[in-house]
Parts: structure tokens; C-alpha cells; sequence
């Protein structure tokens, strides 16, 4: 993978590059990363972040780095889902990055457990529920129908 950046030097949102073998970590532009960094993890930050990206993971850890294992089963499950519809990117939101993000996101999605996946800014669920619609197709009649 190019360019891995160290969690601690990041700020919390990224930019996962989905390409046929591998990912590949890259922080968004620079007007985006230092807005980052004075993110407060309020409801229209939040938001602004699954407003912004087809396909969001807010997950404990980052895809290479997953730090428990229903955020490693999401992660994998986004991180095929985007190679399968040929996104290019999404964004992975690493919750551990400050102590205040799991408990904002959790009331403002209203949604208790985390990983908590996004498409076209609608909650979709954690990972049980994401792999359950990435196997019948619902997941892909879901991202194709908010496309149109």
C-alpha cells in the first residue's frame, strides 16, 4: 500500500483508493485534511461527511488496521463492494482518533453499535446487517437507485 499514513499524524476521515488488488490510503485534499483538523464531531460535520461520499464507514480502526472484528468484517465488506461497482474511493472514519467520536456519532445517527456504513448518506447498519445486503444484492439496488 502507497503512502500509509500513521493514525496518530491523521486526522480521523480518509480517503480509502479501491483498486482491483489493493487499497490505498490517502488523506483527502488539503483544504479538506486541515479542516479536519479542528473537527469537533458535530451533527453537521458528521453529515457533512456522508453528504459528501457515495459510501462511508465509520468504523473502529481503518481497514488495514481494523481494531476489533466486527469493523474488520465491515471494512472488508465496503472495501469488495467498492471494487464490485468500480467506486474509486470512500471514506473510512477511524472513531478511536479522539474520544469524543463515539458517542457523537452514535446520537446522531441514533445507532448503537459501531461500524455504522452510509450509502448515498443513508445509514445502512452495522456489519452483520451490511454483509446480509451485500449477499442478497440489496446493497447494490440500494447505491444503483441513489445514483439515478
Amino acid at each position: 500500500l502507497l503512502n500509509q499514513p500513521r493514525l496518530l499524524e491523521t486526522p480521523p476521515w480518509i480517503l480509502i483508493r479501491a483498486s482491483k488488488n489493493s487499497l490505498a490510503f490517502m488523506l483527502g485534499d488539503r483544504k479538506r485534511s486541515d479542516k479536519m483538523s479542528g473537527f469537533n464531531w458535530t451533527p453537521t460535520e458528521l453529515q457533512e461527511i456522508v453528504d459528501g461520499n457515495e459510501l462511508v464507514i465509520f468504523m473502529k480502526g481503518t481497514p488495514e488496521q481494523p481494531q476489533c472484528g466486527f469493523s474488520s468484517r465491515g471494512s472488508q465488506i465496503v472495501s469488495a463492494f467498492a471494487r464490485e461497482v468500480g467506486l474509486e474511493q470512500f471514506a473510512c472514519v477511524n472513531v478511536l482518533s479522539d474520544p469524543r467520536a463515539r458517542t457523537a456519532l452514535k446520537e446522531w445517527s441514533d445507532f448503537p453499535t459501531i461500524p455504522q456504513v452510509f450509502v448515498h448518506g443513508e445509514l445502512i447498519g452495522g456489519s452483520d446487517i451490511v454483509l446480509e445486503m451485500f449477499q442478497d444484492g440489496s446493497l447494490l439496488e440500494m447505491y444503483e437507485a441513489g445514483r439515478a
